[in-house]
């Protein structure tokens, strides 16, 4: 008789926890109409540039394309130009500049295949614009400041196509500025001296500075030359998981007093430190010895390569969770409050957690805020009010005579 009662006991709470879950998602989906939804960071351009990724079907593969965007809620996405660290001299620097403008070229192309269902953005008045047409916003951003090489020109050359940020490192040092990864250390201890000509052209122009992936130092250089507010586009709070690609509590206090925002990556190994996983890293060790140094494998080879790496990673590698990304969200609002937080997917680059493993997910992040007890007011600052606001404001600071 007591185990019927405590089966019937427990159905009853199950049953009650799935009806609240169902009705937070009825509520989730109604403020996703309501709010403007960005994701300030994909690495999709790198599938774009490798294959006939095409953003206005749905994919097989990948984690972002127009479709699983409108049915995850995510109204505007910062495709990112990545480009791999690679040789400092002028031959190499000519080479991934005309690379990373032809990937540039590939996703103009790519959104203009589709003039019902999106369209590129340089401005939020654009994305209001097109949500309010029913369509999705597509803007572009650089990842790794490499291909400027030591041209200064390079930075007006990007926005003039339409780039609205620009990540100064990626996970080695460049000439702007010193990684937070690299494993040589510091070169420039901080932002080089060409590094700040570079960080006033983008004031200059109203473009945003992207510090994640750059050093401590770096970060703090650069708050110390920018006149406008900065962003962190895909990185995380040191203080849940040691990371030096996270920010810690005092680097969120000095982005707050420059008024900038830090946008949640939702990479597992930035949101919480794995535990031990034996099984992952004898795999990986094995893909190490099969392809050593994949910078020097052909394009096809990096292909397969690159799609193997996936597989291994998505079978064998224990994800974090959208409840682990919202604990990340709690601390910077605790820290420096709701204005200064927003979500930087990283998607095709490592980032998805269990619950949110493609744009098709996005919902379920508003979900497990409004579980926590977020205001609409508050969900539409963290989808996109902030960031808009940042850019309004560095817009706002650009060159009259431009």
């Amino acid at each position: 008789m007591n185990r019927v009662i405590c089966f019937s006991f427990l159905v009853m709470i199950l049953t009650a926890c799935g009806e609240n879950q169902g009705r937070l998602a009825i509520k989730a989906d109604r403020i996703h109409e309501r709010i403007l939804a960005v994701d300030t960071h994909c690495d999709t351009p790198i599938n774009i540039a490798m294959s006939d990724y095409d953003l206005g079907v749905r994919n097989a593969e990948g984690c972002v394309d127009f479709p699983r965007m409108k049915e995850g809620g995510l109204d505007a996405e910062f495709f990112a130009v990545f480009s791999s660290q690679g040789p400092r001299n002028d031959s190499a620097f000519n080479a991934v500049y005309t690379y990373a403008m032809d990937v540039l070229g590939k996703i103009l192309a790519n959104v203009e295949k589709y003039p019902d269902m999106a369209g590129i953005a340089v401005s939020p008045d654009d994305a209001f614009r097109l949500k309010k047409e029913g369509k999705l916003a597509a803007f572009i951003g650089i990842e790794n400041a490499y291909p400027l090489g030591k041209d200064l020109s390079r930075v007006k050359a990007f926005y003039d196509r339409g780039a609205r940020y620009i990540t100064l490192s990626h996970t080695r040092n460049n000439d702007v500025c010193d990684s937070s990864t690299d494993p040589k250390g510091p070169e420039h201890n901080g932002l080089s001296e060409f590094g700040k000509l570079v960080v006033l052209e983008m004031n200059r122009l109203g473009m945003m500075v992207d510090v994640s992936h750059i050093s401590d130092n770096a970060f703090y250089d650069v708050l110390g030359v920018s006149t406008a507010p900065v962003i962190a586009s895909h990185s995380s709070c040191r203080a849940l998981c040691e990371s030096p690609r996270n920010l810690d509590d005092d680097m969120l206090l000095a982005l707050r007093n420059n008024g900038g925002v830090i946008q949640i990556c939702i990479l597992s190994d930035y949101l919480k430190i794995p535990d031990p996983n034996p099984v992952l890293d004898a795999r990986l060790r094995e893909f190490s010895e099969r392809y050593g140094d994949l910078s020097k494998l052909g394009e096809e080879e990096k292909k397969i390569a690159r799609a193997e790496y996936r597989e291994i990673r998505e079978r064998y590698k224990k994800l974090a969770t959208v409840k682990d990304v919202v604990d990340h969200i709690d601390h910077v609002v605790q820290v420096i409050g709701i204005d200064h937080v927003g979500i930087g997917t990283d998607f095709d680059g490592g980032g998805g957690v269990e619950g949110c493993k493609s744009v098709a997910e996005m919902k379920n992040i508003t979900v497990e805020l409004l579980h926590r007890g977020y205001s609409r007011e508050e969900i539409s600052k963290i989808w996109g009010g902030n960031i808009v606001r940042v850019m309004k404001e560095v817009e706002a600071k650009r060159d009259a005579s431009l």
